[in-house]
């Protein structure tokens, strides 16, 4: 069925432009193919063609940008080109500079590694090509069809299988043994990139001509949407840590955006400590790396001409950047509190916390006020209240899974599927804190069955990795199951979009990421600009579980209230992010840092970054970048709270039946 048949677009201006351009699909044949020639290398030939492919960069239709996608054959390799149509741009917040960082640029099939179908009854059909190194380019969008001639074509010139897990799941280059083909599948990405794909196109041939040719036709720049990867894995007893388990479940946008897997690109690097609790070796969910010891952050051997600091970073601290102050205390939460339990000045008790966070004895009171589980209005009886009508709502739904038997179980594969990840993540989540230690732990098996209720509280959304990392310290300061639960509902609501199947939920953070470097730092931007490094993917894992792995435990308690108090800006976290970065930009760029190599010193960053001072300099920058910095940040990007009436339609979306 047609998109004109289900949607009324006609406020849509990039699809009208699209169909002003036409919206012929073709194959070209040998002989069509060699009458083109002059617009491609001589020995290419392009296998197949599409107009009107679209990318989705928000939830705004207005911001859609449409390209051409291309299929072309070279020599005994094929390679995959999307370029963004020239002067497309409907909306003043999307630049063509913008709109090039999407484009992707000779991709060769062999650094693929599956492309996932969509389908849908109602909605655009799209495709998400996801890369070897786990990495996924955003949905490619299909307005006026075309999905199954480019799997045709993609199969007759590679080795392409359907999954046998998921009939949308198609495997490319897939000759690994069947247990690993099986979990393949399931898309379980992996984690350090090392090689670019775009070379690859350069050693099958010359690509110049190619390139200045695309140019000419999209007036794309050189920047690429991301890179194709190797990885190094550890060896391990348990097939299942030998992979990472899938990020993101079923969970869609209000405008029917794609779900897909998206990357997954933090490791277990460093061991979680809080007090006196000690450290032990243990497993995590995610894909474990080499375990090698980090060398010290600020050792140089070799540094290249660094611009300066445009903002003096470090002046610029000292004058916004206030000092930390000694946790809330008992007495002085006292003050806070009129005799019923009222919050008589939430603005100011969110101040204080922002700079000095909560006593640990006092979290499991202060948490679920600011986590917005409990209103800071209300009284103490009416929080006990609360709690009692809440956990009688809890136990009706953990009775939902819990009265499944194995006959219902065989026949319900997505609960088989979400049951199973969880298990093996909970089993390997904090496991150094005497909290969650030991075999039979009670704690995790709370914590299993806390995810569990919630992949049927939040069906469409389920159960995602990374979920147990943002449960446990609720879990651990909460010290009951079901306000637990509640409150990682409340978190959830703020944070549920990092886990979009269509990656909006992340991309949208990290787009403005990169405008608050451009506007924080401008030669830091252009420094990752020239590096290909403008995805920004290297802060992937921070963004995604709010740096739940680069601090020690009781460091990420201090600075998750702190953001949750959404004093300064609602994205602290981002104004964090851009610290970090600036931190050690003198490093970066005197080391001339590629993406690869940013990568793996962004994630051995991990254990080694001042909680403190990376809370003054965020707080210095976003004081700085003022009005400048919140129009750059795009409307609804998380963690900003969902608005109240698209609270039923964010979670209503349907899984496709094909």
């Amino acid at each position: 069925m047609q998109e004109a048949e289900l949607h009324d677009l006609s406020d849509d201006a990039d699809y009208a432009a699209s169909i002003q351009q036409g919206s012929a699909s073709f194959m070209m044949s040998s002989d069509s193919s060699k009458q083109s020639s002059s617009s491609e290398p001589e020995d290419a030939e392009v296998v197949y063609a599409k107009d009107n492919v679209t990318i989705h960069p928000s939830q705004f239709a207005s911001e859609r940008i449409s390209g051409r996608l291309k299929l072309i054959k070279q020599g005994a390799s094929l390679f995959m080109t999307w370029i963004p149509y020239k002067g497309q741009v409907s909306n003043a917040r999307l630049s063509e500079k913008d709109r090039s960082l999407y484009t992707i640029r000779a991709v060769p099939l062999t650094d693929v590694r599956s492309i996932r179908r969509h389908t849908p009854t109602l909605g655009w059909q799209y495709v998400i090509v996801v890369l070897s190194s786990g990495l996924a380019f955003p949905p490619l969008y299909f307005y006026n069809g075309g999905v199954k001639e480019f799997l045709a074509t993609i199969k007759q010139h590679v080795f392409i299988v359907r999954s046998l897990e998921d009939a949308n799941v198609f495997l490319v280059n897939d000759f690994q043994n069947p247990l690993q083909r099986t979990l393949s599948s399931l898309e379980l990405p992996r984690i350090i990139p090392t090689a670019s794909g775009a070379s690859a196109f350069s050693s099958a041939g010359d690509s110049s001509s190619y390139e200045n040719h695309e140019r000419d036709d999209g007036d794309s720049h050189n920047e690429t949407y991301d890179t194709s990867h190797n990885v190094r894995r550890q060896k391990s007893n348990d097939p299942a840590r030998d992979l990472s388990i899938q990020v993101l479940e079923k969970f869609s946008l209000v405008t029917k955006f794609a779900r897909e897997t998206t990357s997954q690109l933090f490791s277990e690097n460093q061991s979680n400590g809080f007090g006196e609790f000690g450290r032990k070796n243990y497993s995590h969910p995610s894909l474990d790396i080499p375990q090698t010891t980090p060398k010290d952050p600020e050792e140089v051997p070799f540094r290249s001409p660094v611009p300066s600091d445009p903002i003096e970073f470090d002046k610029l601290t000292l004058v916004w950047g206030k000092p930390r102050q000694p946790p809330l205390g008992s007495e002085e939460w006292a003050t806070f509190l009129d005799p019923e339990g009222r919050v008589m000045d939430s603005k100011a008790l969110r101040k204080r916390i922002f700079y000095g966070g909560v006593e640990h004895t006092l979290r499991r009171e202060i948490w679920p006020l600011l986590l917005g589980y409990h209103t800071y209005d209300s009284t103490y009886a009416e929080r006990e209240f609360l709690q009692h009508s809440k956990k009688f709502e809890y136990e009706t739904t953990k009775r939902q899974w819990q009265s499944i038997s194995p006959e219902q179980a065989k026949r319900f594969t997505k609960f088989r599927e979400r049951k199973g990840l969880i298990d093996k993540d909970v089993v390997r989540t904090d496991r150094s804190l005497p909290f969650y230690d030991g075999d039979d732990n009670p704690n995790v098996n709370v914590l299993r069955d806390i995810l569990l209720t919630y992949s049927f509280y939040n069906f469409d959304l389920g159960y995602c990795q990374g979920m147990s990392d943002l449960l446990s310290p609720i879990l651990f300061v909460m010290e009951d199951e079901s306000e637990s639960f509640w409150c990682f509902v409340a978190l959830m609501e703020r944070l549920g979009p990092n886990f979009n199947r269509d990656q909006s939920g992340m991309h949208s953070q990290l787009f403005a990421l990169s405008k608050l470097v451009e506007l924080l730092d401008s030669p830091l931007h252009n420094y990752f600009k020239q590096n290909d490094c403008l995805n920004y993917f290297f802060c992937f894992r921070w963004i995604l579980i709010q740096f739940k792995r680069e601090f020690e435990y009781g460091k990420t308690l201090c600075l998750w209230e702190v953001l949750w108090t959404h004093y300064l800006s609602e994205h602290l976290h981002l104004y964090a992010c851009v610290a970090i970065l600036k931190r050690y930009r003198n490093k970066i760029m005197g080391e001339q840092m590629d993406f690869d190599t940013l990568l793996k010193f962004i994630n051995e960053l991990s254990g080694h970054i001042d909680l403190d001072a990376v809370l003054r300099d965020a707080e210095a920058l976003c004081i700085c970048a003022g009005e400048n910095g919140a129009a750059a940040i795009p409307p609804g990007t998380p963690p900003s709270l969902p608005l109240e009436n698209q609270n039923v339609l964010l979670y209503s979306q349907h899984d496709e039946v094909l």
